[in-house]
């Protein structure tokens, strides 16, 4: 199995070229849904956020009040640190714990959707390749403004928050362009698919880990031959 990360800024589009992949049966790790799951109430990251910002960003039915939350922590840079703390380690586990489960079951690849792709360098070693979703800044202003109804500035301390598009473009494999329309955007994943699709890494993968796993058994074979304690029922 390989995974085909998929990144880029907030409002970029990143969901809809998951929703690509999905709709041609392939596995998708979302990132976000993770981080919306780990925060419902009594969850021990719930408990967390409540005990470092009060009650103040809970709902009557004692949800996470995202948009009061999301304005803290976009304008203070230490609060936003103090989030990520209680959340992340928590998001990685799972993550790293569906990529494993999936890797069980036999997929020939997954995709792993998470915006924060290259600020955390969650799983970086293990990925093939990177799709990295992009747009022109007013475009994903505007896009971010309608969606979040926020006002500009808000909306610029949330895209300042991350690494700049431009960056992430230069440290992917594919980039797409997202300024146009839905079914441009669709036919540039469509693209990406089809290779990946046809891809023998997941083969070239499964090689390595057989030969990897027949290395160290032969070293521990050898190494309970050397000292004489090799059960009997494994000599030969």
């Amino acid at each position: 199995m390989f995974i085909v990360a998929i990144t880029g800024g907030i409002a970029t589009g990143k969901s809809t070229i998951s929703k690509v992949f999905e709709r041609q049966g392939i596995q998708v790790i979302d990132a976000d849904k993770i981080a919306r799951e780990i925060v419902e109430p009594g969850q021990p990251c719930w408990r967390k956020i409540r005990e470092v910002f009060g009650d103040e960003v809970l709902l009557p039915s004692k949800e996470i009040n995202r948009a009061v939350l999301g304005k803290m922590i976009f304008e203070d840079k230490e609060l936003r640190g103090k989030l990520n703390k209680i959340t992340h380690p928590t998001i990685h586990r799972k993550i790293f714990w569906q990529v494993c489960k999936l890797l069980v079951s036999g997929h020939a690849w997954i995709v792993l959707d998470l915006p924060l792709l290259f600020e955390t360098g969650v799983l970086m070693d293990f990925i093939h390749k990177i799709v990295c979703v992009t747009c022109d800044t007013d475009k994903q202003l505007e896009r971010l403004m309608a969606r979040n109804e926020l006002s500009e500035s808000e909306a610029r301390h949330r895209v300042d928050s991350q690494m700049p598009l431009d960056k992430k473009c230069e440290k992917s494999h594919f980039v797409i362009d997202n300024n146009g329309t839905v079914e441009e955007a669709e036919n540039s994943a469509m693209s990406i698919y089809n290779l990946m699709r046809d891809s023998k890494q997941h083969w070239l993968n499964r090689i390595s880990f057989l030969g990897l796993f027949l290395i160290v058994g032969f070293t521990i074979y050898m190494l309970l031959k050397v000292f004489n304690r090799l059960p009997e029922s494994w000599q030969m």
